[in-house]
């Protein structure tokens, strides 16, 4: 199995063509990563090799722990490697480990392949199981999270649709539910959009 490549780009599409000693690998990645790439760039990627019965795969990845998250997220039911390379596209693990912290099964729910169901499992059976430290764990400078629950994930996705980064999202909401427990979705929004500008 492959666990590693290190060479060259020398093509980009909807995956990465990393030539190796003369070997070109066609390895896929999460969104987010491939567009940091460029032709030409010296490369190390983390490689998970997956192999079916009718194909042999490579998924690259920058670091361990979105390729650890990668195998995890294969073990929810209804999550398949794209489904898992969808998610990581757009949730990076620290994100990714903070979502299923907070329960948030609305910023899980916004890769491509997840819904609702799909979501809920991610959140529910992955809190017990993710990576050891610091993939499941918030960043030191992260604002601790409360207990999920709706209105939480509604304010900190509706900020996000309204453009700002998730982080600076989750930050000011969970601020303002600190200050307003009983705040509704809404009454958090403008709080945190308050913050925010400030």
């Amino acid at each position: 199995m492959i666990g590693r490549l290190k060479g060259t780009v020398v093509e980009l599409g909807e995956a990465a063509i990393v030539d190796v000693g003369g070997v070109g690998y066609e390895v896929h990645m999460p969104v987010r990563e491939l567009a940091t790439l460029a032709v030409g760039d010296a490369v190390t990627l983390v490689i998970e090799t997956v192999v079916r019965e009718d194909l042999i795969r490579l998924y690259g990845f920058r670091d361990a722990a979105s390729r650890d998250w990668f195998r995890l997220l294969q073990g929810v039911q209804g999550v398949g490697a794209k489904v898992a390379l969808g998610v990581l596209s757009v949730l990076p693990p620290d994100a990714l480990g903070a979502a299923i912290v907070a329960g948030d099964r609305v910023a899980i729910a916004r890769a491509p392949g997840v819904g609702k169901r799909v979501a809920e499992r991610i959140a529910t059976e992955l809190r017990s199981k993710s990576p050891a430290a610091p993939l499941a764990i918030l960043p030191a400078t992260a604002t601790p999270l409360p207990p999920a629950d709706a209105h939480l994930a509604d304010a900190i996705s509706a900020l996000v649709n309204l453009g700002y980064d998730e982080a600076s999202a989750r930050t000011a909401v969970v601020a303002a539910r600190g200050e307003r427990p009983d705040a509704a979705a809404a009454e958090l929004i403008r709080a945190g959009l308050k913050a925010l500008a400030a």
